[in-house]
């Protein structure tokens, strides 16, 4: 019997023995009962002893014999073991599905213009994403890479710098054509502020508070503003004419390359304490596919600061 006879023999021999009953181990095999039942038979051929007490009729269950209920337990771990094995054989290829948590804001206006050209040089890979502002347990929740926001710290994950940013006002051309005096940060009062919600205020994210600090007036957050808990919103409205936004570089850089964006008092500068960065458990560090994930990402941002 040659190997893969063997194993197929050994399937159909645990799956009937399982099932007590052909039928339902054919079921299970996608193959018919006759074929099974001639697996089982050449098995028994082949080790000279008998599997199954053979009751009477079509429809009598199969009852393994004492030799088989020793030997199952045995063969069901190294079935098991032999699931694992592959498992592990297809995590070494760049062959298969690769899950990516990302922010709404992050996927939208950042990775999603710039992901066919992933796919483009790895066909092969399959990414899945998660868009979600919410810390996923990548263990628990099958993720194998992400990019986070933030200090860069994350209990369980290694986290390595992907991106730095600074934040500056925003507004539309029209807007900005509607209010030619915006010259200097004061010149924003009375106008609407649109305001992001979508990180931790505690965390060092930059408000409109410090920003206006930053910029050296005395000039108070103003009470006319819109707040949004989405980054990519926050910057939607400001094209749409609805107010100035306090835009976070990564994120706008498309729409400041496009001029659907104009940046307001480019002098002033402010970087964030916080930046982005490639999140990934650390006995995955070495998979190929997330590997290349993660080279893609780091040629991404130098391509883009070569042409900035």
């Amino acid at each position: 019997m040659t190997a893969p006879s063997f194993l197929n023999a050994l399937r159909a021999f645990e799956a009937s023995a399982r099932h007590q009953s052909f039928s339902a181990a054919a079921a299970e095999l996608n193959v018919t009962p006759a074929a099974v039942g001639q697996l089982v038979r050449s098995l028994e051929e082949w080790l000279g002893v008998a599997l199954f007490h053979r009751g009477s009729g079509g429809r009598a269950r199969l009852i393994p014999t004492d030799v088989s209920l020793r030997a199952l337990p045995d063969i069901r771990d190294g079935f098991d073991r032999l699931s694992l094995g592959f498992a592990r054989l297809k995590e070494g290829s760049t062959v298969g599905i690769l899950n990516v948590t990302v922010s709404p804001a992050f996927a939208a206006k950042w990775l999603l213009p710039r992901l066919d050209r992933f796919q483009s040089a790895w066909p092969e890979t399959d990414v899945r994403l998660d868009t979600s502002l919410k810390l996923m347990d990548f263990a628990t929740q099958g993720i194998d890479i992400g990019v986070r926001y933030g200090a860069g710290h994350w209990a369980g994950l290694e986290a390595e710098k992907l991106m730095d940013e600074e934040v500056f006002p925003v507004c539309s051309p029209a807007f900005l054509e509607r209010h030619a005096g915006l010259r200097k940060p004061e010149d924003l009062r009375g106008l609407t502020l649109i305001d992001d919600l979508s990180v931790d205020r505690q965390a060092g994210f930059v408000t409109w508070s410090a920003w206006l600090k930053n910029a050296g007036t005395k000039l108070a957050a103003t009470r006319t503003s819109l707040k949004i808990n989405n980054s990519a919103a926050v910057l939607q409205a400001a094209i749409d004419g609805h107010g100035v936004a306090l835009a976070r570089s990564v994120l706008a850089r498309d729409d400041l390359a496009s001029g659907r964006l104009i940046r307001l008092f480019p002098k002033i500068t402010l970087p964030s304490e916080l930046a982005y960065y490639i999140v990934y458990r650390k006995e995955c560090a070495d998979l190929p596919r997330l590997a290349a994930f993660r080279t893609w990402l780091h040629d991404e941002v130098a391509s883009a600061d070569q042409q900035a």
